[in-house]
């Protein structure tokens, strides 16, 4: 026996599965956070203006910035966060503690922040999983690629102007040719939303109270390409009061109508002199930006600009953060929401919307719990039918070890590529568990099948177990590719997961189980 256990844990599948399962394990990184995350910042909030950072699209869950203590009093969930906030009155100094820093700000009837119990792993909660609003958008005419990244690019503006974070945005088609567009966004309610997109939106820019330019054609050309925009070669990067600032740099080219509007707004205006330098660096009034009568950036006006009907503008900007690389993502990430404000202020086409789904947050807790249970459930049944089909422990455990294995490093794919795990994608992976068992059950009955011992040896019977396994794999998989694609994309996290799951069990789990079966069994 031990000679056979040392075999088995020196195979090189099972050594292989094990390796899985650690970097899975890791991926996923479980842990017992406390606080609350923060899901998104308003624009111009009290938050916003005491310098807590709007989060990062794309950033583990795990590494999100928490809230951890209000008024040095710990915060351990929503409930405390809320409760904490609302028993200061306003116009109150509040010290917010969080995991990257502690913020003083001036409390107000709202501050600006929207969070979340924070997550205990790095897997990703689908919109089903953690409540929000779902809207299922078609444009009224056929766009180019193109035209839809531009399109994506200004609805991610516009929503991120709105202080709203966690979005997911992208295109979609049905099997019979139909584009759309899915936006997902947690935390959202339906009619703020709706409200957000049913609009094309407006662009303008303002001096003093006198619009120069709007969006569209006003605009003729933002310079965006690398060796025309990006960090200021001439400013650069520095640090101040312990943080680093980098700015940058490129140009517009206005319409000569708007042009000649700019120069009658900037004759008037005076010159300010700046007392450090003994220069007259720039203009009175600064030119505001304007998206949906909302005021989302205010910038400088050079002093030989006054009065003078100039198409080439050069717009600058900064962006901060705790080191060097972080104040140029930063810089670079700002500039490029500018230009896109600056391309068009408006979506470049109208959009009617098809359907939408809110889920609450409450809702969503209780899918989760619903999911683990009807899982529990299922592997249970498994588990008995299995025990009844074979009644030898040393078959069944391995079974429900390996199909747990199954889970993990799918899940574990999930957290490394930043997948969604939402209802679809939990039925995706019971598809791929069941196909698995079912596939251990071909290996087992193949192997151990009486009546061909006299004519297969063991690697031929696992060899012929493994062409029947390939067959059905295949056969999945090709069931799932039309999926992918129908019900304007919906169905696609049904479709990929059980795609993972059933390649996860063919290429890893099942060779381990068939080792297990070949050292133990023989």
């Amino acid at each position: 026996m031990n000679y056979k256990l040392k075999k088995l844990i020196t195979n090189w599948r099972v050594i292989m599965l094990v390796i899985f399962i650690v970097i899975s394990i890791v991926a996923i990184n479980p842990t017992l956070s406390k606080g609350v995350a923060i899901r998104s910042v308003a624009t111009n909030s009290s938050a916003s203006i005491a310098g807590i950072p709007q989060p990062k699209p794309n950033v583990q869950p795990v590494a999100r910035e928490k809230i951890i203590a209000i008024n040095n009093r710990p915060i351990e969930d929503v409930g405390d966060y809320y409760n904490q906030i609302s028993a200061i009155g306003p116009n109150r100094t509040i010290t917010i503690k969080t995991t990257k820093g502690i913020y003083k700000l001036v409390s107000s009837e709202d501050i600006g922040l929207r969070v979340y119990d924070a997550p205990t792993t790095n897997i990703r909660k689908g919109l089903d999983l953690q409540g929000g609003t779902r809207v299922l958008l078609q444009p009224e005419v056929k766009l180019n690629p193109y035209d839809v990244g531009v399109l994506i690019d200004n609805m991610k503006e516009r929503l991120n102007v709105y202080g709203l974070s966690d979005i997911v945005i992208r295109d979609a088609n049905d099997l019979v040719g139909n584009q759309y567009i899915i936006v997902e966004i947690a935390g959202a309610s339906e009619e703020e939303v709706k409200d957000l997109l049913a609009r094309q939106g407006k662009f303008e820019a303002k001096i003093g109270n006198k619009t120069v330019f709007k969006g569209g054609r006003d605009i003729v050309y933002v310079a965006r390409s690398a060796n025309e925009a990006g960090i200021d070669p001439n400013a650069g990067c520095g640090q101040s009061n312990g943080q680093w600032f980098c700015r940058f740099r490129f140009s517009i080219t206005l319409s000569h109508e708007a042009a000649q509007r700019q120069a009658e707004a900037t004759k008037g205006l005076e010159v300010v002199y700046d007392s450090t330098t003994g220069r007259s660096d720039y203009l009175s009034e600064k030119l505001e930006l304007y998206l949906d009568d909302k005021k989302v950036d205010e910038l400088n006006i050079g002093a030989d600009l006054k009065g003078e009907a100039v198409t080439q503008i050069a717009i600058s900007g900064s962006g901060i953060g705790v080191n060097q690389q972080d104040a140029i993502y930063n810089s670079l990430q700002n500039m490029k929401r500018l230009q896109t404000i600056l391309i068009t202020g408006s979506l470049p086409v109208k959009l009617s919307i098809v359907k939408t789904d809110a889920i609450s947050p409450v809702l969503g807790e209780g899918f989760v719990d619903n999911a683990i249970l009807m899982s529990s459930l299922a592997i249970l049944a498994v588990a008995i039918v299995i025990g009844i089909r074979y009644r030898k422990l040393l078959i069944a455990l391995p079974i429900l070890i390996t199909m747990l294995s199954e889970v993990v490093i799918l899940l574990g794919v999930a957290a490394f590529i930043g997948w969604n795990i939402d209802m679809a994608a939990i039925a995706g992976i019971l598809v791929a568990i069941g196909t698995g068992v079912d596939d251990q059950i071909v290996i087992t009955d193949e192997t151990l099948k009486g009546e061909t011992a006299a004519v297969y040896n063991w690697k031929e019977k696992v060899k012929r177990a493994f062409l029947i396994i390939m067959l059905a794999y295949l056969t999945v998989v090709v069931a799932m590719i039309p999926l992918i694609f129908a019900g304007a994309g919906l169905l696609k996290g049904f479709a990929i997961t059980t795609i993972i799951g059933v390649t996860i069990g063919v290429f890893v789990t099942r060779p381990a189980y068939s080792a297990f079966i070949e050292v133990m069994l023989k």
